[in-house]
């Protein structure tokens, strides 16, 4: 079992919550989340909110904190073979009650289908599943990530 060791990020201001599964090899290595450098999230979001892409993990909590995001994943332990969320057996969740008790979260957001997937069964909730930053699902160029993760953007316009 690989047990999640990256604290969520949020505080009482968080509106939405983006949840990915696991965080991979390269994630749990540089000690923040979509640490690969070819994950395309910070990327992403950056585009959404038309700012420059945040480089330490300090400016990324920042980010995340500024737009009223908070982060985190599904799965707080399992077993996992690399970073593929295909080969993830015996999945157990985070309580994510430390955060919905701390933050008026407005919608919930994940990361691909798997997160997707778990979210619905250990919750019994739906999420707004947005496309996988990862770098395993290149097919999808940033612009169309983009105009999908604007939807994070509506939710908190909303807010207002």
């Amino acid at each position: 079992m690989v047990e999640h060791e990256l604290p969520p990020v949020y505080d009482e201001r968080s509106r939405v919550l983006i949840l990915g599964s696991f965080p991979s090899p390269k994630s749990r290595e540089t000690g923040f989340y979509y640490g690969h450098p070819q994950n395309r999230f910070w990327k992403v979001l950056s585009a959404v909110f038309g700012e420059k892409t945040p480089e330490s993990i300090d400016e990324k909590k920042a980010f995340l904190r500024a737009h009223k995001i908070a982060l985190w994943d599904v799965i707080a332990s399992c077993e996992i073979k690399g970073a593929g969320d295909s080969t993830i057996k015996n999945a157990l969740p985070n309580d994510f009650s430390v955060i919905f008790s701390a933050a008026k979260i407005k919608a919930v957001f994940t990361t691909g289908q798997t997160a997707a997937k778990l979210y619905k069964k250990f919750t019994g909730n739906d999420s707004v599943v947005l496309p996988s930053p990862s770098p395993a699902n290149c097919a999808l160029p940033v612009s169309d990530l983009a105009r999908e993760y604007e939807k994070i953007k509506r939710v908190l316009t909303e807010e207002e």
